[in-house]
């Protein structure tokens, strides 16, 4: 009987539909377990197909090309280290997210994922079948139970895998990041130690699949909950784990157990890795931005930088007669301190010529936030006709505060391909901005330094569409807004909650409105990294058609 067992953790970015890239990531995996004396080599949830499929699993040339893509590599990875990988799994003319353990040339075992997720983004009742309460499979002699990733939430199939005999927990997961997310997992993991009494090992996913993205941070517990390995968050990385079988059961030998960084590193983190992959799964190389002078493109601008290079960014500054001189030279510095590409092209020239195009139709009216929005979707069509001339995809700059009450125009500023800041709040994008100007890390692109000038981040938000304009003019100041919508979209409040919190009712009803009646917009609105429970797609899922409203 082993005393020692090695087990390969490999922390990995798959590519949802690449499943050939999925399998050669793979045997890289056990190429390195190999050389390391590994006795099994784990890769995380779904890994052949990437994760999350979404319907995609579904199709019958898809799941069958990613069967018989583990069959393949089964056979590869015969002579030497047992191989376990995610996948999808056909039993009967049923559908089953699977972990397959490959030993030897074959599938010697298949566990099948008995919880299925189906709340905030995930709808796996919708795809996959319930599998059945199983035992653990043996591995060289250590008999292993997988819990697959919302297993391991529940008390059941920990604690039926304990009680059939598994001697250690390996848990793989496709687990996405939100904030906080981490303190989450360890907790819930620390009571299936404490119920189980056995060691886990928590195997993660990284990597940007849309909006979401998987932050890795493979961890392992010892029995009573102590932490013997923490890999890092958002970066690939391989681990080789030793575990040790003593008078007591098995224990993990004590690894490197890598930094957990703040949350508003790990925001920044996940917004620039969301980025950079989703770029790289599309098949795109560089973006463009409409740079403004304001806080939320300067972000962009620096998010954008940091996930492809300053040489892979274009900044396009269109002022118009409304934009003043201090956002010219705070978008000319951003783009400076970046060193990325800056043009500028005034539209003031196709404003004049659609303003006389329209006049025969608006003679008699009044100006009013018509002409603002003409100014906006002018933008729009010159940076799409940008991003159509040169390939390079348009990013659009609304952050979670604009998203949720429509401060933004449909087929203008929200014209694009992706989204970074969609899920933050405006009063967080100030607080990332002065993290970012104060911090740097390898894996950023951009320089070092001051990026963002701090007359951007303290100036009076506005969209410069008229004289003397400001955010506030048309909405609550940013802290009481980010406040109430908070309470509305965050915790799904109520009136009530609102006025609990001391907001008024004015206030409160006004952002209940706009929100309501917004959702038509966020419905057309490009893709952004998935920072919180309730993010604007999959998390919150609302009627466009909707008359109803909360009295309060």
């Amino acid at each position: 009987m082993a005393d020692r067992f090695r087990l390969t953790l490999a922390q990995l970015n798959a590519t949802v539909g690449d499943i050939a890239g999925n399998a050669a990531l793979a045997r890289s995996a056990w190429d390195a377990g190999r050389d390391a004396g590994a006795d099994m080599v784990a890769l995380p949830e779904m890994f052949i197909t990437g994760y999350n499929t979404q319907d995609l699993v579904m199709k019958p040339a898809f799941h069958l090309d990613a069967i018989a893509a583990i069959e393949t590599l089964a056979k590869d990875c015969a002579d030497g280290p047992t191989l376990a990988i995610g996948g999808p799994a056909l039993k009967e003319g049923r559908l089953y997210n699977a972990y397959y353990i490959l030993k030897k040339g074959v599938i010697s075992a298949t566990v099948l994922k008995h919880n299925l997720p189906n709340e905030t983004v995930f709808d796996e009742v919708r795809l996959y079948d319930e599998g059945p309460l199983g035992g653990p499979y043996v591995v060289d002699g250590v008999r292993i139970g997988s819990p697959i990733c919302e297993d391991s939430w529940h008390e059941d199939v920990p604690e039926t895998l304990a009680e059939t005999g598994a001697e250690f927990l390996l848990v793989p997961n496709g687990s996405p990041y939100y904030r906080n997310k981490m303190e989450v997992r360890q907790n819930l993991m620390v009571a299936r130690v404490v119920e189980t009494e056995l060691p886990l090992i928590y195997l993660n996913l990284v990597g940007a699949q849309d909006d979401l993205v998987f932050d890795g941070g493979t961890f392992v517990l010892n029995p009573g909950g102590e932490l013997a390995l923490q890999m890092p968050v958002m970066e690939e990385a391989i681990a080789h784990l030793d575990m040790i079988r003593t008078d007591t059961g098995w224990r993990a030998e004590p690894g490197d157990l890598a930094k957990l960084p703040d949350t508003h590193e790990q925001d920044y983190h996940a917004m620039v890795l969301g980025l950079r992959d989703y770029l790289r799964k599309t098949g795109f190389k560089k973006v463009l931005l409409g740079l403004s002078g304001g806080i939320d493109s300067a972000i962009v601008a620096t998010i954008a930088s940091d996930a492809l290079g300053p040489e892979n960014v274009r900044c396009v500054m269109m002022p118009s007669e409304y934009t003043s001189q201090s956002s010219l030279d705070d978008a000319t510095a951003v783009a400076k301190a970046l060193g990325c590409h800056y043009d500028i092209m005034s539209i003031n020239e196709g404003r004049n010529a659609i303003t006389n195009t329209l006049a025969p139709l608006m003679e008699g009216t009044k100006p009013d936030v018509t002409e603002e929005n003409i100014q906006s979707r002018l933008r729009g069509l010159l940076l799409m006709a940008l991003s159509n001339k040169f390939g390079e995809m348009l990013l659009t700059t609304g952050n979670k505060s604009e998203v949720a009450v429509g401060y933004a125009t449909i087929y203008g500023d929200m014209a694009g391909g992706f989204n970074p800041i969609k899920d933050m709040y405006k009063t967080r994008v100030f607080d990332v901005c002065r993290w970012r100007n104060a911090n740097h890390r390898p894996w950023m692109m951009a320089p070092a330094g001051e990026m963002i000038p701090v007359g951007v981040i303290d100036k009076p938000p506005s969209a410069e569409l008229r004289p003397d304009q400001k955010d506030s003019d048309s909405l609550p100041d940013y802290p009481v807004l980010d406040g109430i919508l908070d309470i509305l979209v965050d915790q799904d409040g109520s009136i009530a909650d609102c006025l609990a919190a001391g907001h008024t009712i004015e206030d409160a009803k006004r952002v209940e409105h706009l929100l309501y009646i917004s959702e038509y917009k966020r419905f057309q609105s490009a893709p952004g990294t998935r920072l919180s429970k309730k993010a604007f797609w999959l998390d919150r899922r609302y009627p466009i058609a909707n008359r109803w409203r909360d009295d309060g």
